[in-house]
């Protein structure tokens, strides 16, 4: 098996490729090394190998492996998994983006407890672009309404949207939803200032977000290899 900075070396290779393709800059991709259930070993390689930005899903994992890193004090810790409001002041006080606000009540409560010695949290809204019952997110014809309240919010910056694809689909149906998300994005740019980022692609198809607009990508396997759940 390759290590993990051979791994972190493919992926930006392939991230070059892809933005050289869409006749982008590769610069203008982030790539988020999704560490979740990962040991803070294999985060320590990643880092090692110049990685900096780090995703995870579960907020006392979060916490935890941001106390135990503490010393790399240039880690970004994004955080992109579901959240609920009973969890929401471990993440206020430890990330530094939230890539799942689906709902006001969600950025109220990180509004409210983020700490006011921390700038702003960096804030994307969940889309849940192929309408499925299982997975977190607003509706599209929503996004509006939430990006309204979260503009509101002094201890908020919101920052774009964020999108998972419905795993079994298609390749074509997989290019419908990114166009979807491209499509809000560029709405959403023309109404608020602060709003720079695109989070859709991982794995299997970072080239495909890529070509539709992603600014970021958020990568575990390729790097990390199999999550053990």
């Amino acid at each position: 098996m390759n290590s993990i900075a051979e791994q972190l070396n493919e992926v930006r290779k392939q991230i070059s490729a892809a933005a050289s393709a869409a006749q982008r800059e590769a610069s203008d991709i982030t790539l988020i090394a999704v560490s979740k259930t990962k040991p803070i070993t294999a985060i320590e390689d990643a880092y090692a190998a110049g990685q900096r930005h780090f995703g995870e899903n579960y907020v006392q994992e979060a916490v935890d492996k941001a106390a135990e890193l503490k010393q790399f004090d240039d880690i970004v810790w994004h955080f992109i998994g579901p959240l609920q409001s009973n969890k929401t002041a471990a993440v206020a006080e430890t990330a530094d983006w939230v890539h799942s606000v689906d709902r006001e009540k969600i950025a109220r409560r990180l509004a409210q407890q983020r700490p006011a010695t921390k700038p702003p949290l960096n804030v994307l809204i969940q889309v849940n672009i192929d309408a499925e019952d299982t997975k977190s997110g607003v509706a599209p014809d929503a996004v509006n309404k939430l990006a309204a309240f979260i503009a509101q919010q002094p201890e908020l910056q919101l920052r774009g949207l964020m999108a998972i694809p419905a795993a079994a689909a298609s390749s074509a149906a997989r290019k419908t939803s990114f166009q979807a998300m491209q499509g809000l994005y560029s709405q959403l740019q023309t109404q608020y200032p602060t709003v720079d980022t695109l989070s859709m692609g991982m794995s299997d198809d970072l080239d495909l977000a890529i070509l539709h607009g992603a600014t970021m990508v958020r990568i575990g396997t390729a790097i990390f290899g199999a999550r053990a759940r």
